[in-house]
């Protein structure tokens, strides 16, 4: 496996790099005093006009829709491989990756329309999600089961003529706030009494359906995520055409399949660019700071800490490129150990180095004049997101117990 960067990438990197430096490191303090201000006028789910503005810059420059590979749609989209440097750099600001169309959940959203959906379908819905007019959500997590097991879900998608009725509740809707969400994709039973895995399928929902009641947005750690938000919401007898649903009844479970692979490598990748970030600001802090008649950065117990820390981010981000290196060679179904084991190192990395960047800051880590708090809040929750840690350690196991034994020992 060779996991140097091509020309290519080099040069996106260069430009990437240098388009944080003008235009997203600069404009951190901005961004949050925007989002402030409307909440402070009554309305926090107005997207801000400094990333609108950003976005021509990003199209303008070619830094745009980096993470779709193979679309014809978007012919500049790169494969894993090659995404995966990018994409870090994206992730060390937390509302960076929309400036490049390049944030969850519509990058897989995305993903799923252009692998499951119609010729219509894309038209309709994937040409302004790649042109960056409108956004989108993900309804699959429910409030009343554990939505680990995804067979436990319970909203219902009845076949009524030419329509489809969908009743059920759902939460966690990461980007239903934002008003440019147009469309959601909905995952549901419709046959409850076929065998457990195909019981399952998807379906395109637009946004403006009667029907669909947002009833509250839900904080992470008291944080609204405004103008993006996680809502949860209420299908009340929501009927859509059956043209809608996605690839055909009871593929629900394989189009979770192929679009929960790229979007969680994707996490991974931003997430090493938040632990890059916090390790940079710890190694600040720590030179900066004088406790004891000596820096802090001078006593010992920080030297293990920060040694540890390069060493995870390092093999964290070599098993992410070794994921990326499979899914982009054998596929994802192959590559779905790597995917697990990368979902579950990369946010306990992350988690475990924002712990001691915040220790090293002192009560200034749990502030609002540092991201240390608010990075932590979005990690912990991605060991959620996307299939809890247990889950995907079950993954990892039963892979392993499957193997055959090279010995047998008396």
């Amino acid at each position: 496996m060779d996991f140097s960067y091509s020309p290519k990438v080099e040069q996106l990197r260069s430009e990437l790099l240098a388009f944080f430096d003008q235009h997203i490191y600069p404009n951190e303090a901005t961004y949050l005093e925007e989002v402030h201000a409307n909440r402070a006028r009554g309305n926090a789910w107005i997207p801000t006009t400094l990333i609108e503005d950003l976005k021509k810059h990003a199209q303008r420059q070619g830094l745009w829709n980096l993470f779709l590979p193979e679309s014809t749609r978007a012919p500049q989209g790169l494969t894993n491989l090659e995404y995966a440097p990018l994409c870090e750099i994206m992730g060390r600001v937390l509302w960076a990756p929309e400036v490049f169309n390049c944030s969850a959940p519509d990058t897989g959203n995305m993903e799923t329309i252009e692998r499951y959906g119609t010729e219509a379908h894309k038209e309709r819905w994937l040409e302004p999600l790649l042109a960056g007019a409108m956004r989108s959500a993900f309804l699959m997590t429910e409030p009343a089961v554990a939505s680990s097991d995804a067979v436990n879900i319970q909203c219902s998608i009845s076949r009524d003529g030419d329509s489809y009725i969908i009743n059920g509740r759902k939460w966690f809707a990461s980007g239903a706030g934002d008003p440019r969400c147009k469309l959601f994709i909905v995952m549901g039973k419709t046959n409850p009494d076929a065998p457990k895995h195909v019981q399952q399928s998807m379906i395109l929902v637009p946004a403006d359906t009667p029907g669909i009641k947002i009833l509250r947005p839900l904080s992470v750690f008291g944080y609204d995520d405004a103008p993006h938000g996680h809502m949860e919401i209420e299908l009340i007898n929501v009927r859509v055409p059956v043209d809608n649903l996605l690839l055909g009844e009871g593929r629900g479970f394989e189009i979770a399949q192929g679009r929960l692979g790229p979007g969680r490598i994707h996490h991974c990748m931003r997430t090493i660019g938040v632990a890059e970030l916090a390790l940079e600001l710890m190694c600040d802090r720590l030179k900066k700071r004088v406790a004891f008649g000596k820096r802090v950065a001078d006593h010992t117990i920080w030297h293990e800490r920060i040694s540890e820390s390069r060493c995870m981010i390092e093999q964290a981000r070599l098993l992410t490129l070794k994921a990326a290196y499979m899914m982009d060679t054998v596929g994802n179904k192959e590559a779905r150990a790597e995917i697990a084991m990368i979902k579950v190192v990369a946010p306990s990395m992350a988690c475990k180095i924002i712990d001691w960047a915040i220790q090293a800051h002192g009560g200034a880590g749990v502030s609002q004049d540092f991201p240390l708090a608010a990075q932590y809040a979005g990690i912990r929750t991605l060991r959620l997101a996307d299939g809890p840690d247990e889950v995907h350690h079950g993954t990892i196991a039963r892979l392993e117990l499957a193997k055959n034994s090279i010995r047998n020992f008396i």
